[in-house]
């Protein structure tokens, strides 16, 4: 199960968004031309309309790659190293010479396990050995080496596992990837940590899914497409915050995925699903506008 888990972690290629985020050549045209911030950001909002985007860059900007030249979803990062915007990117991994995320992320923790297992097993096993050769009850020279060999490093490596696996552990219960846990997405109403998280059981459930059968085998199970999560609609009024699970049914976006499409329990909206969302309140801020200056609500 270690060598299964730790293949699968390596050799599972990165899930890149879909075709859907990608500008088309007239749109990608009109913002090449343009030079005006501004006039780009409203091009960008435009494209953005019909797709299930709830979180902005830190200034409210819509989240585009240039270098990938799409509407980065949710979750989703560019990484400098494998140089493609990855689906729910946690890290990249020297270890396993591949990012971490939405397609590999549960077999990686896996890995994480089973290498936990081993080293555990390891320890325990040469122990005894340990112990004879602290009382010099050890005759053989030759393996006093070896045992020291194996207990310090099995014993280094299991606490260094350990502490990164529980690590990981507490990141799934809060539905946030280690990139999110040091910079909080940004949604409508401010950054939020915790914006993705739905408790931990389901949290839980849409890394490893719904089959408790297949948690504990390297085999792809987690919930969605990677394109699009569910999320917490926190209230703009900070007297009376309320959170409430969204109430649209789950769309697949990521159909040309290279792995299955698990549904999402809980449901999407879009963030730019109408003209009004669009405008910008003048009432709010005390300017009087024409209506024309358009940003992101999400």
């Amino acid at each position: 199960m270690f060598v299964w888990s730790y293949w699968m972690t390596i050799f599972t290629s990165p899930a890149s968004p879909s075709k859907e985020f990608c500008l088309s050549n007239s749109v990608k045209e009109r913002y090449e031309k343009e030079f005006s911030q501004e006039r780009q950001q409203e091009i960008l909002r435009r494209a953005a309309r019909d797709l299930p985007i709830y979180t902005t860059s830190a200034s409210k900007t819509v989240r585009y790659c240039e270098r990938c030249q799409l509407i980065k979803p949710d979750r989703a990062h560019h990484c400098s190293a494998c140089d493609v915007c990855i689906l729910k990117m946690d890290h990249h991994c020297p270890w396993v010479n591949n990012c971490v995320g939405f397609s590999n992320y549960k077999f990686f923790l896996l890995f994480l396990f089973y290498s936990l297992l081993y080293c555990l097993f390891v320890a325990t096993t040469v122990l005894q050995y340990f112990i004879k050769f602290w009382t010099n009850e050890l005759t053989d020279t030759r393996a006093k080496f070896h045992v020291l060999f194996l207990f310090f490093v099995s014993t280094m490596f299991f606490i260094s596992v350990l502490s990164l696996l529980s690590y990981h552990c507490w990141l799934v219960g809060k539905n946030r990837t280690t990139i999110e846990s040091f910079r909080a997405p940004t949604f409508s109403y401010g950054a939020d940590g915790n914006g993705f998280s739905l408790g931990c059981n389901k949290n839980w459930r849409q890394v490893f899914g719904d089959e408790k059968k297949y948690w504990l085998l390297p085999i792809f199970s987690s919930q969605g497409d990677g394109c699009s999560f569910p999320t917490r609609l926190v209230g703009t009024d900070p007297e009376q915050a309320s959170v409430s699970n969204q109430s649209e049914s789950a769309r697949s976006i990521g159909s040309n995925q290279p792995f299955p499409i698990k549904p999402l329990s809980e449901s999407k909206n879009r963030l730019l699903d109408s003209d009004s969302q669009w405008l910008e309140s003048g009432s709010e801020e005390g300017v009087g506008g024409s209506g024309l200056q358009k940003h992101i609500v999400g």
